[in-house]
C-alpha cells in the first residue's frame, strides 16, 4: 500500500461524513442484450471470449455473437474454447468482418470450412486446453468481454455446472475466462436461490448476468463417438493397446490413467477395467473430459478418484452431483505449463490422431482434405505430461493411409509420443529406449513405425498430396506458447 511509504504524521484520517453509506448494490440482472451490449461498451476491435461445456448444444455464442453483428461491431476476435457444428451461424460473421481472428483449442463443422477456404481475414490460433489457460492467465490472449454459459447462476452471480435444466458438470474452461475478462458476464436460464452452491465460479468475478429462455440443450453434450466400438478390428487394437500398457509396468496399485471419448479408446478402458478387477488393482485417479465408463470404475472403487474439466455425457454430468471423489478441476489445474497441474500426473494416456508421422508427430487438427476439423484439446497436454502416451488407430481411414512421411499439421510433436498401436502391430518412438527393452522383457513384439507405413502404402497407395495455397490461414501452438506449424488455406 502506499501509505507504507508516507510519514505516519502525514497521513490523514477519513472525517465522520465521508464514511461510506450503507445501501443496495445495484442488479446485476439484464434481460435486454442489445442495451447490455451498449452498457457494456462493446466496440470494434474487442476480444470475445465463450465456452463449450454444452459442446453441440450450446446457443449462447451464436445468440451473443449474432446480437454483436447486429450492432454494426467489427473486427471482434473470438476466444472460443471450441466451435462445434451447432455454431455455423457464425460464418457469415466471418464473411462478412464481425469476426476478424479466432483463438481455439477444437474447430469442427461450417466454421472450421469457412476458415480453411481463407474466409477469416484475420488468422486462427489452435491452441491446447492447457496452453488456453496459460495464454489467458499470462495475459498473452486477452479478453475484453467473457461470456459464461451458465447453466445455473443465482442473483449475485454464483455459477454452478451442477444444477439447472441444463446442467452440464463441471466448468474447468471457463474459469480462466471468468478470473481474466475485463467485464464477465453470466449468462443463464436457470437463477437460483442465494447461494447457488456447489458454485464453479463465483460472484465476485461475475459483473452481470444476462437472463435468456434457454441456453442450449444439455444432450448435446453427447456430440461425437462416446459409445464402445464393436468394430473387430477395433477391438483387437483396444486388446493389444492393453498389452502394451501392461508392458509398460505401469498398470499397477496407484495407476493414473487418462483416455479419450472415442469408440476404441474406451474399448480400451473396458479391457483396462476388467484387467483390474481379475488383479484386484486400485488406481488413484482417472482425468480428462469424464465419460460414463470411468464413473462405473470410480464406483467399483477402480479409482480413489476422477478429475475432471469437463463432462463427455450425461452419466458424468450426474456424477460430479453425487460422488464427492468426482472432483472439479479448471482448465490451467488440468494441463497450464506454468504450474502444478494433473497431467504431469499421469501414468498412461490414450489418445486417438487423424494421422501420424515416422516421427511420431500427431495431426489431430486438420482431416484428410486438409481442413480444420479438431484441435488439439489436451491432446498435447497429456502426451507432454504421462509417463507414457499410446496413440490408438486403424491403418487405414476411408481407404488413406493413417502413417505418413510428414502430417499434415503438428499438433502434438513427436518427442512426447511414444507408443503407437494399430491392428497390424505396436511402434515404440526410437526415443524411449527405456520402453523397448520392459516390451521385449515383456516379449510384446513391436514393429518399426515406417514397416506399417510400407505396409499401409501397399495396399492402399500412397495418398494423393493435398492442394493448398501459399496462404498462411493459422498457427498450431504449442502449450508453452510457440509455434508448432502453420495451416495453410485449402484450395477450392
Amino acid at each position: 500500500m502506499t501509505y507504507l511509504n508516507k510519514d505516519i504524521n502525514e497521513i490523514e484520517l477519513l472525517s465522520k461524513e465521508d464514511y461510506p453509506q450503507k445501501g443496495k448494490k445495484p442488479s446485476k440482472i439484464r434481460e435486454d442484450l442489445p442495451k447490455l451490449i451498449k452498457e457494456l461498451g462493446i466496440k470494434d476491435g474487442d476480444s470475445i471470449s465463450f465456452h463449450h461445456h454444452l459442446r453441440n448444444g450450446d446457443r449462447v455464442l451464436v445468440h451473443v455473437m449474432k446480437a454483436i453483428q447486429k450492432a454494426g461491431i467489427k473486427d471482434i476476435t473470438l476466444v472460443a474454447s471450441s466451435i462445434f457444428p451447432s455454431m455455423a451461424e457464425i460464418v457469415e460473421l466471418i464473411e462478412d468482418g464481425t469476426i476478424t481472428n479466432v483463438v481455439s483449442s477444437y474447430i469442427s463443422g461450417p466454421v472450421g470450412e469457412a476458415i480453411s477456404k481463407g474466409k477469416l481475414k484475420g488468422k486462427v490460433i489452435m491452441q491446447s486446453h492447457g496452453g488456453r489457460a496459460r495464454a489467458i492467465l499470462a495475459d498473452e490472449v486477452v479478453i475484453n468481454y467473457a461470456f459464461i454459459a451458465a447453466p445455473s447462476c443465482d442473483m449475485k452471480g454464483n455459477i454452478s455446472g451442477t444444477n439447472g435444466p441444463n446442467s452440464c458438470g463441471a466448468l474447468g474452461y471457463a474459469m480462466s475466462d471468468a478470473v481474466k475478462g475485463q467485464k464477465t458476464i453470466a449468462v443463464t436460464d436457470y437463477i437460483a436461490g442465494y447461494p447457488n452452491f456447489p458454485a464453479d465460479i463465483t460472484e465476485d468475478y461475475i459483473d452481470y448476468i444476462y437472463k435468456v429462455d434457454s441456453i442450449g440443450e444439455k444432450t448435446g453434450i453427447v456430440s461425437g463417438t462416446t459409445m464402445i466400438t464393436k468394430d473387430p478390428v477395433g477391438l483387437k487394437i483396444a486388446q493389444d493397446t492393453l498389452k502394451a500398457m501392461i508392458a509398460t509396468g505401469l498398470v499397477q496399485k496407484g495407476l493414473s490413467f487418462q483416455t479419450g471419448a472415442g469408440g476404441i479408446s474406451l474399448a480400451v478402458a473396458d479391457y483396462l477395467r476388467d484387467y483390474m478387477k481379475e488383479n484386484e488393482i486400485v488406481g488413484s485417479f482417472a482425468s480428462g473430459g469424464i465419460t460414463g465408463y470411468l464413473v462405473d470404475m470410480l464406483e467399483e472403487g477402480l479409482f480413489e478418484a476422477l478429475f475432471d474439466v469437463q463432462c463427455f455425457d450425461l452419466k458424468a454430468v450426474e456424477s460430479i452431483g453425487k460422488n464427492a471423489n468426482h472432483l472439479k478441476m479448471s482448465g490451467s489445474l488440468y494441463g497450464n505449463p506454468d504450474v502444478s497441474c494433473v497431467v504431469d500426473n499421469l501414468d498412461i494416456v490414450i489418445l486417438g490422431a487423424t494421422e501420424i508421422d515416422t516421427d511420431f508427430n500427431v495431426n489431430v487438427t486438420t482431416g484428410s482434405h486438409g481442413m480444420l476439423m479438431g484441435g488439439s484439446g489436451g491432446h498435447q497436454d497429456t502426451a507432454f505430461g504421462a509417463k507414457v502416451s499410446i496413440i490408438v488407430s486403424k491403418l487405414f481411414s476411408s481407404r488413406i493411409p493413417f502413417i505418413k512421411d510428414r502430417v499434415d499439421v503438428i499438433t502434438t510433436p513427436g518427442n512426447t509420443v511414444d507408443i503407437l498401436v494399430t491392428e497390424r502391430g505396436i511402434s515404440i518412438n526410437p526415443l524411449r529406449t527405456d520402453l523397448i527393452e520392459k516390451f521385449k522383457a515383456a516379449k510384446v513384439d513391436i514393429i518399426d513405425i515406417h514397416d506399417l507405413k510400407k505396409y499401409a502404402e501397399s495396399v492402399m497407395g500412397v495418398p494423393k498430396k493435398i492442394e493448398k495455397t501459399d496462404r498462411i490461414v493459422g498457427l498450431s501452438q504449442s502449450r508453452t506458447g510457440d509455434i508448432l506449424d502453420y495451416i495453410y488455406e485449402v484450395k477450392h
